[in-house]
C-alpha cells in the first residue's frame, strides 16, 4: 500500500482504519522477515534498537511534555520501521508479504 498526501489526510479519511485492521499482518511481516536469513544484521539491529527504544525509559523528549513527549516516540518508532523494509531485500519483503496475504485470503 503506497501512502501518498498528507498525514492529516490519511488519517482522516478512513485509511488509518485500515492500517488498525491490518495490524495483525503487519506484525507477521516484520516477525517473518526478522527471521528470514536473507536480511541483513543491520537491518535485524535497527529492528530491535527500535523496539528497545519503546520499552527504554529514557526518551529524547521527556514524556511528561503533553503530547510532545509521545509523538517523538512514534516518529522514532514509525522511522525505524519504515527504515527496517527499506533495508530488506525488496523480494524478500514481496515474498512474505504474498504469503500473509494468502494465508489471510484462505482464512477470510
Amino acid at each position: 500500500m503506497a501512502l501518498t498526501g498528507s498525514l492529516p489526510r490519511f488519517l482522516f479519511t478512513g485509511r488509518a482504519l485500515q492500517v488498525i485492521t491490518h495490524l495483525p499482518d503487519f506484525i507477521r511481516l516484520y516477525w517473518r522477515l526478522f527471521r528470514d536469513p536473507r536480511v541483513s544484521v543491520l537491518a535485524k539491529a535497527l529492528l530491535v534498537a527500535t523496539l528497545a527504544y519503546v520499552v527504554w525509559p529514557l526518551d529524547i523528549i521527556p514524556d511528561f511534555l503533553p503530547v510532545i513527549g509521545e509523538m517523538d516516540d512514534l516518529g522514532i518508532v514509525i522511522a525505524g520501521l519504515w527504515l527496517f523494509i527499506r533495508l530488506c531485500p525488496p523480494e524478500v519483503v514481496l515474498e512474505r508479504v504474498r504469503e500473509i496475504s494468502t494465508r489471510t485470503g484462505a482464512r477470510g
